[in-house]
């Protein structure tokens, strides 16, 4: 029996033998999968646009404030000093990513991903909407110059630019609040003209991104897909063809599957979900819509191709628990409640106090030693406060400060000098550590150290 012949893949499947990319002309999906997708899409999609606007106590929801070091996540108020605090945030994220992919696959690509909520739910359906299906767009872009190709092509890429722009500034308010971007929208081009230069260049990036260079972007330069083979065992449930049942193929054949090739079709990464899975998938479960209709045409059985393990394929088995998710959520977890602990014992006030640079220490016809310090205070909250410093280690000691007190506003900043007096006799080497508290109508909130440099005293007979 003569063993069939096989083709391997050397290149990516949008690609040809030259290295020149090929335009994916995908079939309009249609199914519960995909109304099921396109409602999480929109969802994602409005909280996109609503979270610069949406202001919780007169503060935005979220804020990143990069230039301020100041970011505002969901209400709490993290700067620089919580870096600790936000890369817990952001490992635990990563991590909750990586437990899904070992679960159920790609499918924050294909759900959740900004890329393909904007390509797919956005950009594609204003293709669909003025060019149609996928056989008058090849016939389109394929013909001759026309009334009619030229006024599609003006009026969709026209619509890519706008939407571009949009998409441009929605992403800015994230970082600079919405007043701030009104403001800079009324002002004269002149004045934010580098600002205004940023701006167009990322909303180009951003058109060319969705207008031409497209799924490339997930089958070429993003690591997460070739992360899959990592992460990926028998037991993760991902978007597979049912071989057992399905093969062997053609419309005469004993299997289910027709080779009717609409699973490639509606595919908009271009591939054969029957050859297994694949670097490319994006979990978008447009397939099994499509397959789904085959299936019921033909009066076979749906779910041919579904959400489904190898294991669960061969055997039947549905569980998709195993040792490496497992770990993952006790490691996921401990992260969590680690993160939450730290969120929650933080001080309201970030206090730091330093000697400054270049001055020593200096000797007092009253029989003390003085030392001057910096001092900077970072308030956390949203309220406005009046504290008091006092020395915890050394009671005798006498602060003054520079001003009349120490008032900081809310999410404010305040900096400023104070001078430290100690008596000579209680200085018994020439380095010494402090003890600050930092005081709230009589409620120590933090305390913070601090050294004092003073002459060093001679033990010798």
């Amino acid at each position: 029996m003569a063993q069939k012949e096989r083709s391997f893949r050397d290149r990516p499947i949008n690609m040809d033998e030259e290295g020149h990319s090929k335009w994916v002309y995908t079939r309009i999906p249609r199914g519960r999968w995909h109304t099921r997708r396109l409602i999480a899409s929109w969802i994602l999609l409005l909280f996109f646009i609503a979270t610069p606007f949406i202001k919780v106590n007169g503060y935005p929801l979220i804020l990143l404030d990069i230039p301020a070091r100041k970011f505002i996540i969901f209400g709490a108020i993290f700067w620089a000093q919580d870096t600790f605090i936000l890369a817990l945030l952001m490992l635990a994220f990563v991590l909750f990513i990586v437990l899904f992919t070992v679960t159920f696959g790609r499918i924050w690509c294909g759900w959740a991903c900004p890329q393909t909520i904007f390509l797919e739910m956005v950009f594609r359906k204003v293709e669909f909407l003025i060019e149609g299906d996928y056989q008058k767009r090849r016939k389109l872009d394929q013909g001759p110059l026309s009334t009619e190709k030229v006024l599609k092509k003006t009026l969709k890429h026209g619509i890519f630019v706008l939407i571009s722009i949009l998409m441009t500034n929605i992403f800015l308010m994230w970082f600079i609040g919405y007043e701030k971007l009104f403001q800079i929208i009324s002002d004269p081009v002149g004045t934010h003209f580098y600002g205004f230069l940023i701006m167009l260049a990322v909303s180009l990036f951003f058109y060319w991104m969705y207008a031409y260079f497209r799924e490339q972007l997930c089958t070429m330069i993003c690591p997460y897909g070739r992360m899959q083979g990592v992460l990926l065992d028998q037991r993760s449930i991902v978007v597979s063809y049912d071989y057992v049942r399905g093969e062997p193929r053609g419309k005469q054949a004993v299997g289910d599957c027709i080779d009717c090739k609409l699973c490639i079709a509606v595919c908009p990464t271009a591939i054969d979900i029957r050859n297994g899975t694949q670097l490319e998938c994006i979990s978008c479960a447009n397939c099994i819509d499509a397959c789904n209709e085959v299936m019921s045409k033909t009066g076979k059985p749906p779910h041919l191709i579904r959400h489904d393990s190898a294991v669960g394929i061969e055997k039947g088995h549905t569980s998709v628990w195993n040792w490496r998710n497992r770990a993952y959520s006790v490691v996921l977890l401990l992260l969590v409640a680690f993160f939450v602990f730290m969120l929650t014992t933080r001080s309201m006030v970030e206090t730091t106090i330093l000697r400054t640079p270049g001055l020593i220490y200096q000797e007092n016809s009253n029989g003390t030693i003085s030392n001057v310090y910096n001092i900077k205070m970072v308030n956390k909250t949203h309220e406005d406060m009046n504290l008091e410093l006092r020395l915890l280690s050394h009671p005798s000691g006498e602060i003054k400060l520079a001003g009349s007190g120490i008032h900081i506003p809310d999410q404010g900043l305040y900096e400023s000098t104070f001078v430290l007096f100690l008596p000579r006799n209680e200085i018994k080497s020439g380095k010494i550590i402090l003890t600050f508290g930092l005081y709230k109508d009589q409620q120590l909130l933090e305390t913070t150290e601090a050294t004092f440099v003073g002459p060093v005293t001679n033990t010798s007979e």
